[in-house]
């Protein structure tokens, strides 16, 4: 259906219009292989298994992730084999691996994509810099996407409590003319509130600069900043978290997600609204020309290069481990550790 977003109109499906029944009838001769059980596979495979489908995992073995998925109920030789067998039995190939872990096991799943399959993506990344990554599917399947926006762990936990993580979906290449049915079976599926349109590049570059930004690298630059300036001036690690942290991620996010930032504004104090209104305009300032910088970095290829030659290296879960140690060990962060632990649903 078509739905107003401001003033820009938008191709929007949503569970009403494609149900979770016409779904599976649109999947029902179709063998769902997700190919790897890291971020978002856990998640989408278990929702999809259900939600009725037939579903098997493909993950390496004598892996952690092999374990966890025997753990979530994964079946060995039965629902659960190693990537290459379930990439030759599946029908619809959910490539779920890292981008990294994609290059590496492309030549082997390219080789399973026979005419009439369904290559599935969470990510744009791959096809989109197929130059650096070497991804180019065959061109007698069908190339589709869903993204759900947020976590493997949050599309599982909303799956759980009956609700649904809204999500994007594209098309790249419609080799059977089944293309469009499969993919909106596919989020409906796996757990997707409504689905919007997109294609693979916005896709991609929305999403490298959303994480890199507001999701997760300037939230955690402007938490460090606040919380810095406060330390800086006298106030506790307890103050300068729950006012920096605690007090934006337990009660005011929760009344924006429900209700959007204005109403949220009109529900604070006037002293807040105040400095808030007048605030937020100088902050927009001065951070735009680096989400500028950051979206050139992005365009321009610069930010898949980094991350390909990172993530590929031998060395990179060490340094990874490194790097998120810096984080947990920081006094901000070691102060949130112990108000997690008082709050009243932990005691």
């Amino acid at each position: 259906m078509k739905l107003k977003f401001g003033t820009v109109e938008e191709n929007v499906v949503t569970r009403e219009e494609f149900s979770l029944e016409k779904a599976k009838e649109v999947l029902k001769d179709e063998v769902i292989a997700v190919l790897g059980y890291g971020v978002q596979g856990p998640g989408q495979a278990l929702n999809l298994k259900d939600n009725g489908f037939n579903v098997i995992v493909g993950q390496r073995k004598n892996s952690k992730t092999w374990d966890k998925a025997v753990d979530d109920g994964w079946v060995p030789g039965v629902t659960l084999f190693e990537l290459e067998e379930a990439a030759q039995k599946g029908t619809i190939l959910q490539y779920l691996l890292s981008d990294a872990g994609q290059i590496a096991l492309w030549p082997t799943v390219k080789k399973h994509l026979t005419p009439g399959k369904a290559l599935y993506f969470s990510h744009g990344f791959g096809v989109t810099y197929k130059d650096k990554t070497g991804i180019v599917p065959p061109k007698d399947v069908d190339v589709i996407l869903v993204a759900p926006k947020g976590s493997g762990t949050s599309l599982r936990r909303m799956f759980v409590e009956g609700r649904g993580l809204n999500s994007s979906y594209a098309i790249y290449q419609d080799a059977t003319g089944k293309a469009k049915e499969r993919v909106t079976a596919l989020g409906i599926g796996v757990g997707s509130g409504y689905l919007f349109e997109t294609d693979f590049y916005k896709e991609v570059t929305s999403d490298l600069t959303g994480e890199r930004g507001t999701l997760m690298g300037a939230i955690q630059g402007i938490f460090a900043a606040q919380y810095e300036v406060l330390r800086a001036n006298g106030h506790t690690p307890s103050e300068a978290f729950n006012e920096t942290v605690e007090e934006l991620t337990q009660s005011l996010m929760p009344l924006v997600a429900e209700n959007g930032m204005d109403w949220m504004y009109a529900n604070c104090s006037t002293t807040a609204q105040r400095g808030a209104l007048d605030w937020w305009k100088p902050f927009r300032d001065a951070t735009k020309p680096v989400f500028e910088e950051l979206y050139s970095s992005v365009k321009e290829g610069k930010e898949a290069v980094k991350s390909i030659d990172s993530n590929s290296k031998d060395d990179y879960r060490s340094k990874l481990e490194g790097e998120l140690q810096e984080l947990r060990e920081s006094e901000m962060w070691q102060a949130g550790a112990v108000v997690r632990k008082l709050r009243p649903e932990n005691n």
